[in-house]
């Protein structure tokens, strides 16, 4: 079973510090028929998960990596407000729901449901859903930077991958996607780069150098990307870039 470091999650993740220390809180407060004040500490749980939600989102899903993707392919094209932020954002939240839905149903049906019932502690509760998460991650990261960040906290490597610490893997995974996505956005930008060199070659040649190669280029590389069905590409491609 992979190892964790459960002092060093438990002290990212306050929801769960809260709802161990509000055990015999709730308890009382359902005992002596004070359900307003259950009502306030339930709300209270639920807006600490909340605000905690957008840094799960960027440190250990693949969230990352679409997001710099999408942002590169609108400036390989040269639309720089078009798709805006928030299409661009909308659509990369969807898209990470999608690929990390069987890592979700795993940790809801092995961590939230048995702990909603209370057949599981916290303990457990923690380890189902910190182990999804670190094996997806794992499979992302790349063994020179667990290596790196391994010597950088002067932690023996194992024989055992699956004993790679919590804080070790997640800057590890980080720096995996940052270049995984920087990669993809390199072989997205070749073909409209050539579309941009072609068409400031043809101006000059012709004596039409006041004339900016973005105007004529702008509309080849949308349609370029228009009939080749680019965005359909695209996200199967980043779709089948992740090892689940």
């Amino acid at each position: 079973m992979m190892v964790f470091h459960k002092k060093f999650f438990l002290s990212i993740i306050p929801v769960f510090l809260l709802e161990n220390i509000s055990n015999d809180v709730v308890h009382n407060i359902i005992s002596n028929g004070s359900d307003i004040l259950n009502l306030s500490i339930q709300s209270s749980l639920i807006f600490t998960l909340l605000s905690f939600f957008p840094a799960v989102l960027l440190m250990m899903t693949c969230f990352t990596r679409i997001i710099i993707v999408f942002s590169l392919l609108r400036s390989a094209i040269g639309t720089p407000y078009s798709p805006p932020n928030q299409v661009l954002i909308g659509l990369s939240l969807f898209l990470t729901l999608f690929i990390m839905f069987p890592i979700l149903d795993k940790i809801y049906n092995k961590a939230i449901i048995p702990l909603y019932k209370n057949e599981i502690n916290i303990d457990t509760a923690v380890d189902n859903i910190t182990k999804p998460l670190c094996q997806f991650m794992l499979k992302q990261t790349r063994k020179s930077d667990i290596s790196v960040f391994l010597d950088l906290a002067k932690i023996s490597l194992s024989s055992n991958k699956d004993n790679i610490p919590i804080q070790v893997l997640l800057p590890a995974f980080i720096i995996s996607e940052l270049k995984t996505a920087f990669q993809i956005g390199f072989m997205i930008f070749l073909p409209f780069l050539i579309i941009d060199l072609v068409v400031a070659s043809i101006l000059m040649s012709l004596g039409m150098m006041m004339v900016p190669p973005s105007t004529i280029s702008l509309p080849l590389k949308l349609i370029l990307f228009v009939l080749s069905d680019g965005w359909k590409l695209l996200i199967l491609s980043l779709s089948k870039s992740f090892f689940i």
